[in-house]
This record gives C-alpha cells, structure tokens and sequence, in this order.
C-alpha cells in the first residue's frame, strides 16, 4: 500500500509544473490539442523503462496489496478495458486492468500500461459508461505519459531536480516512506506550479478520456455526471475518497468536461448485464459485508434497477447462497439463469464451483467440456474445468491442461496455483516447487522463486531435460533479481 501511493503521488498528483507550447483546435472552438511532445518526453524515460518499472512495481503490488484474482471479473475489466484502448489515441505499451479489494473510491495508473480498480469504484459507478469514463481518464494518463512529461518538464528547468526526482521514483519503489520524503524536498519549491500542472493533466486526461467514450460507443455525458456526483457528495466531507485527493476536482474541471461532453452527439447506451454481474459479485465476495447485508443489498437495488437487470440481482443471491452452503437455493437459481444464458461466464464459472463443492466434479467437467466447443480455449472455462479435473483427482490432464495455460497466461497466479496443487496431490514435488517459485516471482520475492527452483533442480535425475529446463528457469531468475535490485 505505501509502495502504491509513493508511485500514484508521481503519476497522478502531476507535482510538476505547466507544459508550454503551442495548441490547436480539435473539437471544436473551446477545445486543445497539445504538440506531439512524446519524443523529447522520450529523451527522458524510453518506453522500454517504463515497462520495466511497471513490471517490478506491478510485482510488488501482488506482494503487498489485496489484488482481486478473480477469473470472471479480470475477464470483464479486461474486455472493457481493451474496448476502450482499441479507440485510444497514442497507445505505446500494452496495457494490463486489475481490481484491488478496497472499499475506498479510487483508480490508479502507472508505467507500463497498468490500470488499478478499487472494487469501491465499481460499487459508487451507477453504470458500465461510469466505470468505463474513470477507467478511460487512467488510460490517458498512460497514453499519454505524463510521469514522463512530468520528468521532461523539470529537466527543462534544472537537470539537477530531474536526477532528483528519477532517484526518489527509484526509492519510493525500494522504501516507500523515504520516496514520498524525496519527491517533497524536491518539488517544495514549486507549489503553485506543481498545482497547475495537476490540473492541466486531469484536464487533459478527461479531453481524452471522454473522445475514447465516444469512439468506444459510451455515454460520453457519464464522465462529468461520475466527478459531479463524487465531488457532490464528498464536498463537505472531513476524509474525502482517496479519488478526490489524486485527482482533484475543482468546479472548472467538471463544468470542462460537462462543455466537452456536449460536444458531442448523444447516444443511447443499453444497460450491461455483464457490468451488472460484476457489480454483483463484487457485493456477494468482495464487498467486506456478511451474509445478510449483501442480500438486503440485492434486494433494495433490485427494486429502483432496470427490470432487464433482474438476473444479476438474482445472481448475486446465488452466489452469497453458494458461498453459505446453501446449495439448494443457490442451485435453482443458477439454472434458472443458465436456462436463458448458456453461455454467460457468470453462470457457468458459479455452477461449477457449486458442483465441485457438491461433489458432483464429473458433472462439472461435462458442463465445461461442451462449454469450452464453442468458446475454446476461454480463460474462465479452462480454469474452472482444471479446478474440476482437480477435484475428481484427474492430475495428469490437469497438468497438461494448466502447462499450457500458464505459458499462455504467466502472470496468472491462478494457474500456478492450481499447477502447484495438481502437482502437489500427484506426488511430484520437482514441479510443485516449480510452479510454487512462479509465484514468489510474480509478487517480487526472487530469493524464495530461486530457493525453490533450486530445490526442484535438486529433486529432478541428474542430467535430465526437467534439471536443464529447472538450471535455465534458475539463470533467468537471478538476472531479472539483479535487474531488479539495480531500479534501487
């Protein structure tokens, strides 16, 4: 978490000063474009490093942070994710969407194209184009990389401030306390500017933000009707939204976006039963309430929604029937809903779980298998037809199914997970502590990945292809621990 704020302080609170140059019209006779300023940006902080440290800072999160691992709602924000990057302008890197279980109403970007949700955000968002107006203003942080124009802009004024601060964004990462006390010094002198310049790029992030909704098919009116309503709501507040704090929101800024919005043609959006869903699971798993206040929940919303929304209300009863092992109620519904949708994610990945818990694996699998025909090779599907093959004690085919799957999709710590079980309940260590290793990586702890890994090369005959393949993993390893260590 300290680490978390240490790089949201650099990459949205912008404390740096105005850009100059010259602007163009765009949308119209109010609206800006800024100069193309991404090479000199570039002469500062290449693409190539901020990925690197939006890799080392994404493992640290996983190891210090409630990230939500979740294979059906990573499916939805990143399907709404990537929508909204397909209509982005200046896309540079890969961009990766996550949610972190925190109540609090935030979200967050940094290098490399990593987009952090609150799950409080998706419970405040009244609608899928709400959600997706917050999660296009981070994706225009990203796009258009304004840490690095942050650097550019101090180095302009003093190449000596700009090592400064390239040094505390490398502490914050390594002792977050002590990065947060060096971007202070550092930027103390410039307060004023540093504050216009916070504002010049949520601007600039809501500019773009709200031209991807529109290119994306989203409700572009959304965005300002979000920040008017939070900053509504919290205006008198004594502790604000960690939202409010990163991205201020003076009276200017929404009526900009709400002149912006107006600009452009309004469009009829139909409600998303998948946002719905989501919106549904987080209240049943995530939400930090118990049984009883999650079905209240359900009930008082269910009341003021779209009577075609009804399913996911209904869903979301499901799942806190399943999660209290109450499989008969949970059971009826969930048929009821795959009745009509056969093919939602929501329902199939819900069902199966209530069919493992219920000793009913085979049926599980059979379900998955017709499934996985006519979606192959879906994330969602093949997890939960692992975590069945799992518990009918299918190990073999498990662990071909989860080796493909994890070379697919290596920073999926669920199929490492399960990779490690499988393993494990099969009696082969060597690989057990392999996938284990996977995992320490993943979140940051290289000692514990290489300890084991050389464990597993221990284990495996000596000479074999399995202690090669183990050696090499091990050779990788300590290179990207060096690697590492050096951003320090």
């Amino acid at each position: 978490m300290k680490i978390k704020r240490s790089l949201v302080y650099l990459c949205l609170a912008a404390t740096l000063s105005p850009l100059s140059g010259a602007y163009a019209n765009r949308f119209g006779s109010d609206s800006i474009e800024l100069p193309d300023i991404g090479t000199v940006a570039g002469s500062t902080l290449t693409i190539d490093q901020e990925l690197i440290y939006g890799d080392a800072y994404m493992r640290m999160l996983r190891n210090s942070r409630p990230i939500i691992n979740d294979p059906v709602i990573n499916e939805y924000i990143d399907a709404l994710g990537y929508r909204l990057v397909a209509n982005s302008d200046d896309v540079k890197t890969p961009f990766t969407f996550f949610m972190i279980r925190d109540r609090n109403i935030n979200a967050f970007a940094f290098f490399g194209g990593y987009i952090a949700l609150h799950s409080g955000l998706l419970l405040h968002a009244q609608s899928e184009s709400e959600l997706a107006s917050v999660m296009a203003h981070e994706i225009a942080h990203v796009t258009q990389r304004h840490l690095a124009r942050s650097m550019e802009e101090q180095a302009r004024r003093s190449p000596a401030t700009i090592a400064a601060l390239a040094g505390s964004l490398l502490l914050a990462i390594a002792a977050p306390q002590a990065g947060i006390a060096a971007i202070t010094a550092t930027t103390a002198g410039s307060m004023q500017s540093q504050i216009n310049y916070t504002r010049s790029n949520e601007k600039e992030a809501d500019r773009f933000g709200i031209a991807t909704l529109a290119k994306a098919g989203f409700d572009v009116h959304a965005m300002p009707r979000f920040f008017g309503r939070l900053a509504d709501e919290y205006r008198y507040a004594s502790t604000p939204p960690p939202m409010l704090l990163t991205h201020p929101l003076p009276e200017d800024r929404i009526t900009d976006s709400r002149s912006r919005a107006q600009q452009f043609p309004s469009v009829s959006v139909a409600p998303s039963l998948n946002y719905h869903l989501t919106r549904s699971r987080v209240v049943a798993r995530y939400a930090g309430i118990n049984s009883e206040a999650a079905l209240d929940w359900f009930k008082r919303n269910q009341r003021k929604a779209d009577p075609g929304m009804a399913a996911a209300f209904d869903y979301g009863k499901a799942l806190v029937y399943l999660d209290t092992k109450q499989y008969d109620e949970a059971e009826s519904r969930l048929k009821k809903l795959l009745q009509s949708h056969p093919d939602n994610n929501f329902y199939l990945d819900a069902m199966s779980d209530l069919l493992v818990d219920t000793e009913r694996a085979t049926e599980a699998q059979s379900m998955l298998a017709q499934a996985l025909q006519r979606k192959p090779n879906n994330p969602v599907l093949v997890i939960n037809y692992a975590n069945a093959l799992i518990k009918d004690e299918k190990f073999s085919e498990a662990i071909r199914i989860l080796q493909r799957y994890t070379h697919e999709r290596p920073n999926d710590v669920n199929g490492w997970h399960l990779l490690a079980e499988a393993n494990s309940r099969s009696g082969n260590s060597a690989e057990d502590l392999a996938a284990r290793a996977e995992i320490f990586a993943l979140g940051a702890n290289w000692n514990k990945a290489i300890q084991f890994y050389t464990q597993a090369s221990q284990l495996a005959p000596l000479g074999s292809l399995q202690q090669a393949r183990y050696d090499a993993r091990l050779d990788q390893l300590m290179v990207q621990r060096e690697r590492f260590l050096a951003l320090r």
